[in-house]
């Protein structure tokens, strides 16, 4: 039997994986709770969870949904599972940091001398987290598929198309797709995808 490990994205949970379970009849569902929020600690937590998968499980598949792709490829994971769908990635978080620097007015120079600045859209940027990007640089080698919405108004398509060239993967977009994939149509788009790869 396989094993499944669903990361959710900001502001969702485990019990999202269950949504999985009918999609999967040989496997195992499991959704992980991570604590933390940051690459380095979230990154460690999605190792640990599949370590204790793969010592069960012949093959783990990862599903992730936004950040939770990207703090999945923060987890030095590609030798413990055998193929990733990625549903709304976050591939290029210095990109997006960078863009809310802009979109928020503040410069590199003064998130540098203060460390973190407080949003008016509720995100906390940080210096040391754009360091750790920086310093970090993504290396990712799995057998992966993505699905994309056009109507995706966080991660601009060039950067999902780049990153899809950049790591073989395989790109799916839904027309009026959104970043979150949440209506009765986007949820039967998003089964169909899976099933069909």
């Amino acid at each position: 039997m396989n094993a499944v490990l669903y990361i959710h994205g900001k502001g969702g949970n485990a019990d999202e994986a269950k949504h999985y379970e009918p999609l999967f009849p040989d496997s195992r569902v499991f959704g992980l709770d991570y604590k933390t929020f940051t690459p380095w600690e979230t990154g460690k937590e999605i190792r640990s969870a599949l370590e204790n998968l793969k010592n069960e499980y012949e093959n783990v598949i990862l599903i992730a949904n936004s950040i939770g792709a990207f703090f999945s490829m923060h987890a030095d994971i590609d030798g413990l599972i055998s193929k990733a769908y990625f549903i709304s990635p976050v591939v290029d978080m210095e990109k997006l940091i960078c863009d809310m620097m802009t979109w928020s007015g503040v410069t590199e120079a003064e998130l540098k001398e203060y460390g973190t600045v407080h949003t008016d859209f509720g995100e906390d940027l940080s210096w040391n987290y754009l360091c750790y990007l920086r310093e970090n640089p993504l290396k990712w080698d799995v057998n992966t598929k993505i699905l994309y919405g056009s109507k995706d108004n966080l991660v601009p398509f060039e950067t999902v198309k780049y990153f899809a060239k950049k790591h073989n993967a395989a790109l799916t977009v839904m027309e009026n797709g959104e970043h979150w994939f949440h209506t009765e149509e986007q949820m039967r788009f998003l089964d169909n995808w899976i099933l069909n790869n």
